[in-house]
């Protein structure tokens, strides 16, 4: 294993076959193993490397201790880039975004199998790592969000992607809410394949080290299907009741909607007096109001892109919210200050102007100067 003071820590176990199995632990348990730029840094040449290793057949991706896989992007030195910069362009903000979806982009088109260990808390760019993979693990403590809402950002890490790939309504309903789910959700709208027992961990593992792994992709994807899915039937009775089902009914009606205003006050108006619902609520009130425009929008846009050109629209508006400021805010008082009294650009969404918003959308680069122009090409 590498060192214990590395931001990630990896070891390569040996299996049958000759074959290997790829670790990486992000290893911050004290910041819950928020995705910093070290850490993405590490992530990206060490997983071309097994990419590339004929002997490793599968990934395993986890965070240290057991309160979160990771609790979404380390945002300490891109609040105080922002602060350095206000209003202008922040070098730092456009190189931490770009690595960031490099290696989401990777995890999605990765050529081998990749088991996310998505136990405890898995938030922004948390989830990123995890929406990606091929093979993603869900137990009774998963508590899955992307919040960004509440920070004046935006859902992004491939967001404008996945989020459309869920049932009718609940991307939207998400992304605008921030509403965190459990495993029985995340299973349900299409963010987790298996539900299993985290004390159960390292018994997977062992199993996985007596795989007979073989030379094929598609094989030893199977391979670990199966051994997941023979899991999961031992405590399948174990997982929680779903918040998002008893809600659909009312969460797909949001889809025909074709304006913000009409998506806020179904949601205000959505019945039910359950505990869950009413912190949605909530959050989408305290929430920033060009944040739910941007949410809107991207949904929108997203719905026709493919992957890559999905993380390219997102490094450009992440570029452009680090220079409008609400970004700043957002974090100043949730996590800085912690005053929970945000001080945003317009007070409801009716106030925000179209022209703030088509400049967000509008990309800083030209298509070939774009820092992702290589995303999805051949060798890349």
């Amino acid at each position: 294993m590498s060192g214990v003071n590395e931001v990630v820590l990896y070891q390569e176990l040996a299996a049958q076959n000759g074959k290997k199995i790829g670790v990486a632990t992000l290893n911050s348990e004290k910041s819950l193993n928020a995705l910093s730029l070290p850490m993405v840094e590490s992530l990206l040449p060490q997983l071309l490397a097994w990419q590339a290793d004929s002997s490793i057949s599968m990934v395993l991706l986890q965070g240290a201790g057991d309160k979160a896989f990771c609790a979404g992007g380390d945002i300490r030195d891109l609040y105080k880039a922002m602060l350095d910069k206000p209003g202008a362009y922040a070098p730092y903000v456009e190189d931490f975004f770009t690595k960031e979806y490099t290696l989401d982009y990777l995890i999605h088109t990765f050529g081998k199998p990749v088991l996310v260990w998505g136990n405890g808390i898995v938030m922004g760019g948390g989830l990123g790592l995890m929406a990606g993979a091929s093979h993603r693990v869900v137990t009774t403590t998963s508590r899955i969000a992307m919040p960004e809402m509440a920070i004046g950002l935006y859902p992004d890490v491939g967001a404008s992607w996945f989020l459309n790939r869920m049932p009718a309504g609940c991307g939207l309903f998400l992304g605008l809410t921030g509403a965190s789910i459990n495993a029985a959700d995340a299973k349900f709208i299409g963010l987790a394949d298996n539900f299993l027992l985290h004390e159960r961990k390292a018994a997977l593992v062992e199993k996985l080290l007596t795989v007979k792994w073989g030379d094929t992709v598609a094989l030893n994807h199977q391979k670990l299907s199966d051994l997941l899915r023979s899991e999961e039937d031992q405590c399948r009775t174990q997982m929680p009741l779903s918040n998002i089902r008893p809600h659909q009914g009312e969460i797909e009606k949001l889809a025909k909607h074709d304006n913000l205003q009409n998506v806020i006050a179904a949601i205000n108006t959505m019945a039910g007096e359950d505990k869950w619902l009413q912190k949605a609520k909530e959050s989408l009130a305290y929430g920033s109001p060009i944040t739910a425009h941007i949410v809107f929008e991207l949904l929108k846009l997203g719905q026709s892109k493919i992957l890559a050109d999905s993380f390219r629209l997102e490094l450009g508006l992440s570029v452009q919210c680090g220079k409008l400021g609400e970004f700043t805010e957002g974090v100043r008082a949730l996590l800085m200050d912690k005053d929970l009294q945000p001080k945003w650009q317009y007070k409801t969404v009716s106030d925000v102007p179209q022209s703030v918003i088509d400049e967000l959308f509008r990309s800083p680069w030209s298509a070939n100067e774009h820092p992702l122009r290589e995303l999805g090409q051949p060798d890349n």
